[in-house]
């Protein structure tokens, strides 16, 4: 087995997680059943973990973590989408920044040590309507509101995990590396997502290139397919009007696209990744948790 690296899996993975509606220390027993040693919490405004919640409440869901013999693996959120690091209005920034100090307190009550955090985005493509930002002011108001809890999170002793989202900012492994390094605190890291980057690149160039800097990791697949001529593709309409050639891609189940896993593991194997290796397979499905947890068992053994 992958020496250090433990078999984790996405709360959002199964039924209700994503609405954030599903039982907790429920998920915690499933995941036990299914093979998996940690469980990657979500937290939002509403549901079954949220910014209200209480210390004992976050203290009594460790316990029952412990109880189920998981552990609690980092503290993700959606709520970045609505309240960005990187908008135009600096209340709305400045309730990002908030709102990050709040769920580093809440990660450090539930005994995890990582918060992922999205540094915001030029644009958000599934909210049409979301602002478009200038990338250098994006990058520079991102820098600007995490500096701002760079000391808190050194304080909670969690660390702020940076993930390579589809939010068209931190683009390249070379961008993302310089600008952690910029904050000069081992609590601000990465949050390396394995399928994120297919579209442009390869997840072992990153990992190379990022190495200590990772702190959590979202595994994920991808698959790149290449249509040539989009007239002579039949059954499929959604290519835009009067293109002539196209592509079709989509996420997938681990190992059914075109991340090459051996080479990925061999990168984090050289980079001294330790941590936990987090399965986020979105929408849940009928079989998927167990596909998911075989794979990884496959993995885990290169």
């Amino acid at each position: 087995m992958a020496k250090g690296m433990k078999k984790s899996i996405s709360y959002w993975s199964f039924p209700g997680g994503l609405e954030n509606r599903a039982d907790i220390p429920a998920v915690f027993a499933q995941a036990k059943q299914l093979g998996f040693a940690a469980v990657e919490l979500g937290i939002s405004d509403t549901g079954q973990l949220k910014l209200e919640t209480s210390r004992s409440e976050c203290q009594a869901l460790a316990r029952a973590a412990k109880a189920a013999g998981v552990e609690i693996a980092s503290l993700a959120t959606g709520l970045y989408w609505a309240a960005s690091l990187t908008a135009s209005k600096k209340e709305t920034r400045d309730r990002a920044v908030e709102m990050t100090k709040v769920m580093l307190e809440k990660a450090r009550w539930l005994g995890t040590d990582a918060l992922l955090v999205i540094p915001g985005a030029v644009h958000v493509f599934f909210m049409p309507d979301s602002e478009i930002v200038p990338y250098d002011e994006a990058l520079e108001r991102s820098r600007e509101s995490l500096k701002q809890c760079v000391k808190f999170a050194e304080k909670q002793r969690v660390t702020m995990a940076l993930e390579n989202v589809w939010n068209k900012l931190l683009l390249s492994p070379v961008e993302m590396r310089d600008f952690v390094d910029r904050f000069r605190s081992k609590r601000v890291g990465v949050y390396f997502d394995t399928g994120n980057v297919v579209v442009t690149g390869y997840p072992e160039h990153w990992i190379k290139i990022l190495g200590r800097r990772i702190a959590r990791v979202h595994l994920k697949d991808f698959k790149w397919r290449f249509e040539g001529d989009v007239n002579k593709v039949r059954g499929f309409a959604g290519f835009a009007a009067g293109q002539a050639w196209g592509t079709m891609a989509a996420f997938c189940d681990l190992g059914a696209g075109d991340v090459n896993w051996p080479n990925v593991m061999a990168a984090f194997a050289k980079a001294g990744y330790k941590g936990p290796l987090t399965a986020e397979m979105l929408p849940p499905a009928p079989g998927m948790l167990e596909r998911t947890s075989a794979f990884m068992d496959k993995l885990l053994a290169m």
